[in-house]
């Protein structure tokens, strides 16, 4: 029996990892290859596994990063999705916080290896950040590069929001970082499936022993629902007032004047919302340091 092809999305926090995921799923099911998706979210909710069709084998691990849990939950979870599921690719998108090769030890267990074989490394690279990424942490910045030097595909994503001279910078920046992978120039996560079939996994010459970045380095995360429905100019105030070490914000916000709630995103002052047509839980994720530091109490954000 032929091995199934497995894909690690990597990249950071708000890179555009789902929207890359979600394009690439689609080619795939265009060109008659059935995908399957593990994904992982930091929270304790779900919001961006809800865009996954009901057609796509999933199976996903929240309130942690794949690197950091139980290599026991990991194989059971991708232990039932091939024991239950029929599929051609098993495609693995983790939290911004993993480390992409630690993901990959979890992978890489005897009870798989007959039954998975993983191709490659796909890193999402947030172009704006690459740009300004003095401004990150410590421990955030060494995560970022981690993420792209292990990387065997660089997606620079969000081309659209730069200048030419500003692009080249990022391609520049990310053939310094790693010269081994091919860099695709994007927007909105779009690139082509057939870039996939350009790589192979193999662990490049540079590459040595990732630092322990999963568990070291300080990421919080918090849940907040909402007591009652707000304003988008009062939430928009409150994210201006917020430090530079929140990093993520995602969720459903109930909206004054709405009758469903509004899909919301944030990530590194970009703000985002769309409308959305059913009712679910409200609440939202916050991913950074020192979270404790945040009032969310004037805004009236949590019951």
């Amino acid at each position: 029996m032929a091995k199934k092809a497995v894909y690690l999305f990597s990249g950071f926090l708000g890179s555009g990892k789902t929207s890359a995921l979600l394009h690439i799923i689609r080619q795939l099911k265009e060109k008659g290859i059935k995908p399957a998706v593990f994904m992982n979210e930091i929270g304790s909710m779900s919001f961006d596994s809800d865009q996954i069709g009901n057609d796509t084998p999933l199976k996903e691990i929240l309130e942690g990063c794949i690197c950091c849990t139980g290599s026991e939950l990991v194989e059971a979870q991708l232990q039932q999705l091939l024991a239950e599921q029929e599929f051609d690719v098993l495609l693995i998108e983790t939290t911004g916080a993993a480390h992409p090769i630690e993901t990959l030890d979890a992978v890489f267990s005897p009870l798989f290896a007959d039954q998975l074989e993983v191709k490659g490394i796909i890193t999402i690279v947030d172009s704006t950040v690459l740009l300004l990424q003095e401004k990150l942490s410590t421990m955030a910045l060494m995560l970022f590069h981690e993420q792209i030097k292990h990387a065997h595909l660089l997606i620079a994503n969000k081309m659209d929001e730069l200048t030419d001279n500003e692009q080249m910078q990022v391609v520049q920046s990310l053939q310094s970082k790693n010269k081994f992978a091919s860099i695709v120039q994007t927007s909105h996560g779009k690139f082509s499936s057939n870039e996939l079939e350009k790589i192979s996994y193999q662990k490049n010459a540079s590459q040595t022993t990732p630092v322990k970045i999963g568990t070291d380095w300080p990421l919080e995360t918090s849940f907040f629902r909402f007591s009652a429905p707000i304003s988008i100019d009062m939430m928009e105030n409150w994210l201006k007032s917020l430090p530079d070490t929140v990093y993520r914000m995602k969720g459903y916000v109930p909206i004054e004047g709405s009758k469903y709630p509004y899909v919301f995103q944030y990530s590194y002052g970009m703000v985002q919302w769309l409308p959305e047509y059913v009712k679910v839980p409200t609440g939202i994720v916050i991913i950074g340091e020192r979270l404790q530091e945040i009032s969310l109490k004037h805004v009236n954000l949590y019951e």
